[in-house]
C-alpha cells in the first residue's frame, strides 16, 4: 500500500458532464418533491434522504449498471422492505441497522438490483424516527418506492432529452443489414466471452457493463492501430491510372466500360476532370423509382448524369488510411473517390483497404525476421 493509493482517482469527465449530471439532480430531486407534496399529496415524507444518492447515480453516472431502472426501483424497495423487517424483528438499535444493511445488500444481491442508496433506505427505516417506524410496511411503497419511481420518470426525460443512452441495457446496435451478426471491425475483437472470462476471474464488482467494458476495450485497440498505421496516407494505397466517364455519355457506354475493365463504379467527370458524382453497377441495373431491374434498352437512352449519384463521399489525398477503415467496414462502401480540392486524383476500393492493411500486419513480422 502507498499513499498514492489514496489519492482521488480521474474520472475522465468533462466539464460539460458534470454540469448537466448537477443540474439533472437538481431538475429531478425537485420534480420529485413537487409531484410528491403537492400533486399526490404525499405527506409528511414526501422525500426521504437516499435519493439524493440515487440522484447522483441517475444523472451524473447514467451508464453505470448500478443506476439502471431495475437497480433503482427493485433495489430502492426490496432495500425498504429489509429495512422495516430489522426495525420491526430487533429491538436494539445499533443491531436493527447492521442487519438491515446486511439484508438489504444480500437481497439486492439476490434480485440481481444492487443500488448503493439502497444502504441507506434500509438504514432509514430503523433509524428515520418514530413518524418512519409508524409507516410499517407501508413505507416500502410510500415513500421509497414513489420516490424512486417519479426520480425514475425524470431520469428517463433528463437523459433522453440531451441524447444520453438510458437505460443502458448494453445491447450493440443492429448492424446496416439488419441482422444478427456484428459489425465487421468487432468479428475479430475482443469477445463477450473473453470478458466474462476476465471478469470471473477478477471476481469483484465492477461498475461498468460487461457491454461499456468491451467497447472502451475495442475503442483501445483501435487506438493503438491508428498510431500503428497512422501514417499511411490515401496516395500511398489508391489507383491512379483512372477508369471514368463524363455525365453526358451514354448510360450503355459506361456499361461496357465497368464490363470490360470489370470494376464496379465509375467516377464521374467534367472536362477539367473534376469530380462530379459517381456511378455504379446498382445504378445501371435498377431503376430507382420503382426498385426493379432496369430493362437493357432503357440504358441507351439515358445519360450517365440521369443516373449518377451526384453526393458522393470523397477522401483527401493526403488523409490517413486509417480514418477510412469504419466507412469501408461498418459503413458498406465499396469505392471512394480520392480529391485534391475539386480535381479527381485517385480512388479507393475495398480490395486496396484489405491488402494494405494485410500488408501493414505483416510488416512487424517481416521485420523481426531480419
Amino acid at each position: 500500500m502507498q499513499l498514492s493509493d489514496f489519492y482521488p482517482v480521474s474520472t475522465n469527465t468533462s466539464l460539460k458532464e458534470s454540469c448537466y449530471g448537477a443540474l439533472g439532480a437538481l431538475i429531478g430531486l425537485l420534480m420529485t418533491e413537487w409531484l410528491c407534496q403537492w400533486w399526490l399529496g404525499v405527506s409528511p415524507h414526501w422525500l426521504i434522504a437516499p435519493m439524493g444518492a440515487s440522484a447522483v447515480l441517475l444523472f451524473a453516472a447514467p451508464a453505470s449498471p448500478l443506476a439502471q431502472p431495475w437497480s433503482i426501483l427493485v433495489g430502492n424497495s426490496v432495500s425498504a422492505l429489509m429495512g422495516v423487517i430489522s426495525a420491526s424483528w430487533i429491538p436494539d438499535l445499533a443491531l436493527a441497522s447492521a442487519v438491515a444493511v446486511m439484508l438489504a445488500i444480500a437481497a439486492m444481491f439476490m434480485t440481481r438490483s444492487l443500488h448503493p442508496p439502497g444502504g441507506a433506505v434500509a438504514l432509514t427505516a430503523v433509524i428515520g424516527g418514530e413518524s418512519i417506524t409508524q409507516l410499517g410496511f407501508w413505507y416500502v411503497l410510500l415513500p421509497v418506492f414513489i420516490n424512486s419511481l417519479l426520480l425514475l420518470a425524470m431520469g428517463l426525460l433528463y437523459n433522453r432529452a440531451l441524447g444520453r443512452r438510458y437505460p443502458n441495457g448494453g445491447k450493440a446496435a443492429p448492424n446496416r443489414h439488419q441482422t444478427a451478426d456484428p459489425e465487421p471491425s468487432k468479428r475479430i475483437a475482443t469477445h463477450a466471452t473473453d470478458i466474462d472470462f476476465a471478469l470471473e476471474k477478477h471476481g469483484e464488482l465492477l461498475d461498468i457493463s460487461r457491454q461499456d467494458l468491451q467497447a472502451l476495450l475495442q475503442e483501445a485497440q483501435l487506438h493503438a492501430l491508428r498510431e500503428r498505421v497512422g501514417t499511411v496516407l490515401c496516395q500511398d494505397v489508391m489507383s491512379r491510372d483512372l477508369i471514368v466517364v463524363a455525365p453526358e455519355e451514354s448510360a450503355m457506354v459506361a456499361w461496357h466500360r465497368l464490363s470490360q475493365h470489370q470494376i464496379k463504379a465509375l467516377p464521374v467527370v467534367d472536362d477539367a476532370q473534376r469530380l462530379v458524382g459517381i456511378l455504379t453497377l446498382h445504378d445501371l441495373m435498377i431503376d430507382r423509382q420503382r426498385q426493379l431491374p432496369r430493362e437493357a434498352a432503357s440504358l441507351e437512352q439515358k445519360r450517365v448524369a440521369d443516373l449518377m449519384t451526384r453526393e458522393v463521399r470523397t477522401a483527401r489525398r493526403y488523409q490517413p488510411l486509417y480514418d477510412l477503415v469504419e466507412s469501408f467496414s461498418d459503413g458498406g462502401l465499396h469505392h471512394m473517390p480520392v480529391v485534391e480540392g475539386e480535381q479527381l486524383v485517385g480512388i479507393l476500393t475495398q480490395s486496396d483497404m484489405v491488402a494494405a492493411l494485410f500488408n501493414l500486419a505483416l510488416r512487424p513480422v517481416a521485420d523481426k525476421a531480419e
